[in-house]
């Protein structure tokens, strides 16, 4: 193991002085790396780094010493970084002084290594366990095989995958985590609304996110696999479901309507919906799928938040800053 002395994390690094132009050491995750044109047209690369505790950017022109080193540099790579604190906009961009990778042989044996990557915060198994629990409280034989025959299909990759690449849930077991939340709201909500069809709605639930298990790879960060660039998930999970029902003989009208959740869940088609929710059941999935995303994005800021911060920085989810603050009581 090589000894990596008194790295910061992206938490720690946002506590020092902002005008003090402290100079840090940090080991990041490169999650996205952005080749841009500047106004002169030099190009120069707009990179996201970050660490369980959050993220930042910064730009790293052509020239400087790393460029040629960083541009060619996968996202998913560990770097170690020596960087000055430098504000942009109110939002943290260091200026960075150096940079060189670090392989996964350097870094065996360090605590370092589970401190980069960021896990849904309730405990994968326990999750795992009550997805099982929702499948078998479907109670139409063939719509529960069904739906176990898509997880039966995509297996492992399920558990540890993403729900996004940076949206929300973007996190190793995400998608179960965001799955598994749904499936309890959906109990929840379900009596509220008899005319939407109880078993349809928990299948649709569970499903429609499926495809999202082929659609991204990596170890450590969310990136698209090339399935997922040249299908995505949406269609991908139709493909899985379609599969799934016609190998338990799910009837027709069901297995249509099934699909129709998966290919319209995304609500609107700007966002990705391939149709309009145009079901009881679908609507009620996009629905519930929205709120779910939407507050997931707000638990993960309120995790990372820094004491004393009053808001966040402005979330392109959510089109707002959030206020961090809790209520007086």
């Amino acid at each position: 193991m090589t000894n990596f002395p008194n790295p910061l994390s992206v938490r720690e690094i946002k506590l020092l002085t902002r005008d003090g132009g402290d100079t840090f050491a940090a080991i990041l995750l490169l999650r996205r790396s952005t080749s841009k044109a500047a106004k002169n047209g030099n190009l120069f690369l707009s990179l996201e780094l970050g660490d369980k505790t959050g993220s930042f950017n910064l730009n790293v022109f052509g020239d400087h010493p790393n460029f040629e080193a960083l541009t060619n540099l996968k996202e998913g790579r560990i770097l170690r970084i020596e960087a000055k604190v430098k504000y942009y906009q109110d939002q943290l961009s260091p200026h960075l002084l150096r940079a060189e990778t670090i392989t996964l042989n350097q870094f065996s044996g360090s605590p370092l290594l589970s401190s980069l990557i960021e896990i849904a915060p309730e405990d994968a198994g326990a999750l795992w366990v009550e997805l099982q629990e929702h499948i078998e409280a479907i109670q139409q034989p063939e719509l529960r095989a069904t739906v176990q025959g898509v997880f039966d299909d995509v297996g492992e990759a399920f558990r540890i995958a993403p729900a996004a690449v940076s949206m929300h849930h973007a996190y190793r077991h995400g998608l179960l985590e965001h799955t598994v939340h749904i499936a309890r709201a959906t109990q929840v909500l379900l009596p509220l609304y008899p005319e939407t069809h109880g078993d349809l709605a928990l299948a649709g639930v569970l499903t429609h996110d499926v495809g999202k298990a082929l659609e991204y790879e990596s170890e450590f960060v969310a990136a698209k696999s090339r399935r997922g660039i040249l299908q995505g998930h949406v269609v991908l999970g139709y493909q899985l479901v379609r599969k799934a029902g016609l190998k338990a003989k799910l009837a027709n009208d069901l297995l249509e309507r099934l699909e129709h959740i998966v290919l319209s869940h995304q609500g609107e088609l700007e966002w990705g919906a391939a149709v309009i929710a145009s079901t009881p059941e679908a609507v009620f999935v996009a629905k519930v799928d929205d709120l779910d995303a939407k507050m997931g994005m707000v638990q993960r800021l309120l995790r990372q938040a820094l004491e004393g911060s009053e808001f966040s920085a402005r979330h392109a989810g959510l089109n707002t800053q959030l206020l961090l603050a809790k209520p007086s009581a």
